[in-house]
């Protein structure tokens, strides 16, 4: 019909039909953006729940000295002060993704109608995308919905709709600082915060302008822009992004020219959970810092969480004294392990295991069949890097247990402060901390059974006999010397000095297993010990972290502390939520006295006993009490020793009791472990704020030092004129003599 019609009817009816077909697209695109506003896809947040914006940050964990160690998150969103924006990044973004950024209500009209024709209707593609900052920041902090083929326009709708919202609630430094804490930089990592410590290593207001850009323009695509994996492509992009700032006015040309000359150079620092400082310590506190999110609330009914709410955990660690010890760590198991690997070069570590037990102890249960998986190339941990080795699941097993591991603890004396915490090789393919694993103390536990006897009045130099003496109540056992000589008569002083075990265990004996083992419990030992005359060898297993206390204890003039490793706990904003205080009284273990000669005994281990490498090897000439330990077959070597201010012990030995040295040269603690205490003292008196360490000596009376002038041994027994001594042995004045301890 319309064939018939005059041309200019048929232009006017076309018209009308074109203007129909508008009205009713307008019409319709009306009725959808009602639909979206009213909550047909889902609510819209309001200006109320706009307000109450809370984004899981996370929770960041501080040494004493302000540096952070980790963070725990499900996220790695890092939470930005206001203050912490430097200019370069602001303007950086603004010229890169909203230049009229301060100009507009959350949407750019301008942007969206050159998106329309370009994008659109032209189809050219990187003519950029219409989205406001603040549009992306919606988009950030509400997650898109699936609408099926409306998914895009409902999204797009709902983002603007939250932007104008938005808008109205917040300044727009504030829209700013939310969306830098929010925008993602790929490898979870979230806010210009994590990025910049995980691409460059330091804060954002430590950025260089180049380095600020080379961030703002992986917003576009953060894997092709990647400095780390695609340097070539971010540094283009970064010089897009500089262009851009001279473009619009903030930064003049020859400004922009030097700098996109400059090569792109990353400092890649990642932080999961098993990187960072004290990762083994961390991972020690998560547990208590989960407990006390349980116990604190944010809200009447909200208890806070550990990996979104932004808590930020100061400890009492000490980041160069943490360094310290991982480094004496390092140095000293690099060495070591050579040794140990060519000791047993030719012969069968696994001598006796099945394979079965072997799965076992690598990971808790047996997979059948899993040893006889083909071979395979894969990375596996060893002290030059890690490598890549062709092996099957059986040979990467003795690969990963053929290790000797290590365990470190530092602690200050006075205040029972954690200072420096290693458990482990290497957190990431060793996971078991040391400092809490429980292992045979040897003779590291000898001076709980000499204070013991100190506070029931026997004198340091009371001269006992060197004889093998069977114990006919407990199995015929006889405790052996580690040199096998006997003979001779060594005084109670000389007997700790030199370890010996004949004149130690017939020491426990005289005091009593059970008044030790009352003891030790006192000095915070848990874990259960054995009521044999063997205790006195140190065949009970304790972790470092109690036996570390003990000698706390000691140094502290008798005085035990239960360990602190926690200052303070804050919110996200810097308030304080709670405050740990380390100045508690603590718990007399003995008197003050008898801890001075425990003192002067166990320097007297340093200065000519079984540390006295400490001098003769390692040159150091602080005022040092300690002692060493090597438990049988030279399964665990230990060494804890400590000056007036500090106290740290270490401990080596395999996962496995096969995984240990064949002969005592390397076996005992004075090779095994004692080198590493030795390299975290010397690296502490090098440093500046921590050389006073090395000044200090402890203060010891005139009298304790008279107490202690007699010979270490004697060929035949001395007189020693005790007219009670047998009355007090066959118990005539046991309640008399019986020390009251208070618990």
């Amino acid at each position: 019909m319309m064939q018939n019609l005059p041309k200019t009817k048929k232009r006017k009816t076309a018209l009308n039909v074109s203007l129909y077909i508008v009205a009713g697209l307008v019409l319709l695109q009306g009725v959808f953006i009602l639909m979206v506003l009213a909550g047909a896809f889902g609510k819209l947040p309001d200006n109320q729940s706009l307000r109450q914006i809370q984004n899981p940050i996370a929770t960041e964990v501080y040494t004493a000295d302000g540096v952070l160690m980790g963070t725990y998150y499900i996220q790695n969103r890092q939470f930005l002060e206001p203050s912490a924006i430097p200019e370069t990044i602001k303007d950086a973004l603004i010229a890169t993704e909203d230049v009229r950024f301060y100009s507009h209500n959350g949407i750019d009209y301008r942007s969206l109608f050159r998106v329309f024709f370009k994008t659109l209707l032209l189809r050219k593609e990187g003519s950029g995308g219409g989205s406001t900052l603040t549009q992306q920041l919606a988009k950030n902090l509400y997650l898109r919905g699936e609408f099926g083929a409306l998914t895009m326009p409902v999204n797009k709708v709902k983002e603007m709709a939250t932007a104008l919202r938005m808008e109205k609630v917040y300044t727009k430094d504030e829209i700013l600082e939310m969306y830098l804490s929010t925008v993602s930089f790929g490898e979870n990592t979230f806010g210009i915060k994590a990025a910049s410590r995980r691409y460059f290593n330091k804060d954002p207001q430590e950025l260089r302008l180049e380095e600020s850009a080379v961030l703002v323009g992986m917003l576009k695509a953060t894997k092709i822009y990647n400095p780390v994996k695609n340097p070539e492509r971010a540094r283009d992009r970064r010089d897009v992004v500089l262009a851009q700032m001279a473009k619009y006015g903030f930064l003049d040309d020859s400004g922009a020219d030097s700098l996109q000359a400059l090569p792109l150079e990353a400092d890649y620092h990642p932080l999961p959970h098993n990187a960072g400082i004290a990762p083994y310590f961390r991972e020690f506190i998560r547990a208590e810092l989960d407990a006390w999110c349980l116990e604190h609330f944010k809200t009447e009914s909200e208890p806070y969480n550990l990996y979104t709410d932004g808590l930020k955990v100061y400890t009492t660690i000490d980041s160069r004294l943490q360094h310290y010890a991982e480094e004496a760590m390092r140095g000293h198991m690099t060495h070591l392990q050579r040794i140990f690997e060519k000791q047993w070069e030719g012969d069968d570590l696994w001598k006796g295991l099945t394979e079965k037990q072997l799965l076992i102890n690598y990971d808790g249960e047996h997979r059948s069949g899993m040893a006889k998986e083909s071979t395979r190339e894969m990375e596996v941990f060893t002290w030059e890097g890690m490598q890549r080795r062709e092996y099957n699941s059986l040979d990467s097993i003795k690969h990963f247990l053929g290790f000797l591991q290590a365990g470190f603890l530092a602690m200050d004396s006075k205040t029972a402060e954690i200072k420096a915490w290693v458990g482990g090789i290497n957190h990431e393919y060793y996971k078991y901390d040391h400092v809490l694993a429980r292992r045979q103390a040897g003779s590291t536990f000898k001076p709980l059974v000499y204070l013991e006897a100190l506070e029931q009045e026997i004198s340091p130099c009371d001269f006992f006999h060197n004889d093998s003496v069977v114990y006919h109540d407990y199995d015929d056992w006889t405790p052996r010397n580690a040199d096998r000589t006997y003979g001779g008569y060594y005084s109670m002083k000389g007997a700790l000095v030199h370890s010996v075990n004949t004149v130690s265990v017939d020491l426990l004996m005289r005091v009593g297993i059970d008044s030790v083992l009352e003891l030790s419990e006192m000095a915070g030992i848990e874990s259960p010990l054995p009521a044999v005359p063997s205790l006195a060898l140190g065949t009970g297993e304790v972790s470092l972290l109690e036996m570390v206390g003990v000698y706390q204890a000691i140094a502290n003039y008798g005085i035990a502390k239960e360990p602190v490793y926690i200052q303070r706990i804050e919110d996200r904003n810097g308030k304080i939520l709670d405050v740990m205080d380390p100045s508690a009284e603590g718990n007399a273990i003995c008197t003050p006295e008898n801890a001075e000669l425990m003192i002067e005994m166990l320097k007297g281990v340093v200065n000519e006993g079984t540390a006295n490498g400490l001098r003769t090897n390692y040159g150091i000439t602080a005022d040092i009490a300690g002692k060493t330990g090597t438990t049988q077959n030279y399964t665990d070597g230990w060494f804890i020793g400590f000056t007036p201010g500090l106290v740290a012990g270490a401990w080596v030995g395999g996962d496995l009791q096969n995984v240990r040295f064949q002969t005592i040269q390397y076996g005992q603690g004075a090779y095994s472990a004692m080198p590493m205490w030795s390299g975290f003292m010397r690296s502490v008196f090098r440093d500046d704020h921590w050389k006073m360490l090395q000044d200090e000596v402890f203060e010891i009376s005139p009298d304790t030092q008279n107490q202690l002038l007699c010979d270490d041994f004697r060929e035949k027994k001395p007189f020693q004129f005790k007219p009670f001594e047998a009355l007090k042995e066959k118990g005539l004045f046991k309640n008399l003599f019986k020390r009251k301890k208070n618990k």
